[in-house]
Parts: structure tokens; sequence; C-alpha cells
């Protein structure tokens, strides 16, 4: 049983149908990407995953139970978690708080950060105290993923986490990933414009066209004649 499994979906905004009898199955521990150019749906598809944007069709399936209609905090509690296209970290308030807020999709109880948030994220820690709106770009991401993980999730849902950051941090980034996948098993459904990223971060990819899977494989077979015809301007 795959630890995700999107059926058929139909997602809307409004009059406007974004996603198209669209599915998805991504299995436990593994790192699936998807890809597409601008506006075929890759946000939508994570709202609906999420529950920011539920399909008024389909189904979302997450270990087996049917979360299409759950809220997005019951979503949260079930280890779904989400880190949006342009973070949206809470900028008048401190790094150290903006971790606590994590810690409320947490299940287990837990109300102080976990060390290991700090271990994965050592550039944090002398910034406990900065408001988060006065991070870099780099820094607000990683704060970003750390506030994720602070909710303990089996499922992290990102939603271009190199989008505007400088090729040093990005390199950073995707280090941070792999360790937190090999570590903690963490299963992670990213959408990423940038290839090479994609290319060594992920296992899985799937390529969207207009609101449908177009194609998927696993990411070896992500070949520039596939590049060209999919997702090249």
């Amino acid at each position: 049983m795959p630890l995700l499994d999107v059926r058929d979906i139909d997602t809307f905004y409004g009059a406007s149908h974004v996603l198209h009898s669209l599915s998805l199955r991504v299995e436990q521990s593994e790192i699936e990407c998807i890809l597409g150019r601008n506006g075929v749906g890759k946000t939508t598809l994570l709202r609906s995953i999420i529950g920011l944007t539920p399909p008024r069709l389909g189904r979302v399936v997450y270990k087996g139970e049917d979360i299409t209609r759950m809220r997005v905090n019951k979503r949260a509690r079930l280890g779904i978690g989400y880190v949006p296209q342009g973070r949206e970290i809470f900028p008048d308030i401190t790094v150290m708080d903006n971790l606590r807020l994590g810690l409320v999709a947490r299940s287990d109880g837990m109300t102080r950060v976990p060390d290991e948030i700090f271990d994965f994220f050592p550039m944090l820690k002398p910034l406990v105290d900065r408001q988060g709106g006065l991070l870099s770009g780099g820094e607000q991401q990683q704060l970003a993923i750390a506030r994720a993980l602070c909710g303990n999730p089996e499922l992290l849902l990102l939603d271009e986490p190199t989008e505007g950051i400088q090729p040093s941090i990005v390199q950073e980034i995707e280090r941070i990933l792999k360790r937190i996948h090999q570590e903690k098993k963490l299963t992670i459904i990213l959408v990423e414009q940038k290839i090479d990223f994609a290319k060594n971060v992920s296992q899985e990819f799937t390529i969207m066209v207009k609101g449908r899977v177009a194609r998927e494989a696993d990411i070896h077979s992500l070949t520039d004649e596939v590049i060209r015809e999919y997702l090249t301007i």
C-alpha cells in the first residue's frame, strides 16, 4: 500500500478547472519530484493533498485513510507537513517562536523544539532570537522547512524550495534534504523548477501538462529528450 494515493482528482479554483482526473501514488520513504512548466497545476496538486484547495471529484488517501474532506489541521496531525511557495514564515516573531508554531501539528504533545532541528539546520541556532523577517531568503527557506519538521511529519510537501535562493544555499538545502531523508526515512513530494536539483534529490518524477500527468518514471529516465519535450520553454 502506498503512503499517499491520489485517485483521479479534479480540482477547481472557482470556475477554473485546474486538475483533470489526476492520479499520483507515492511510496513510503520515497522522494517524488513534480515537474512541469508554469501554470500546469503543480502547486494546486500540493494544495489538494494538504487540503487548502480540496478536489471536487476523486479521492486523496493517506496511509489507507480517505482524507479528501478532512480539515487541514487534522491532516497535519496525521503527519503531513507543508512548506508553501514563498515560505510564509511569520516575519514579526522570532525564529524560535516560528519553530514553536510547528509543534502544534504534533500528535505526541511535545512542546519543546527538538534538538535534531538545530542538528539538521545549525545556521538557525545563533538566530533563534532574531525576527523571521530579518533573515535572508535562504535562511527563511531553511526556517520554513525546519518549522514543518517540528511537526514530526511522515510526508513533507515542498513547493519550490530553491526559488530565489543563491546557489550555495541551494546546495545546502540539497544536502539537508538528503540527510533528513536518509536518517528519518521521510517521504517527500517536491515541486521544483531546477532540473539538476531535482535529479540530485529525487528518486521518482512526475511531469504535469495542463493539469494532467504526462509522464512518470524513476529519476534516471529524466533524459535531455524528455526535458526538451515537456519542460523547455
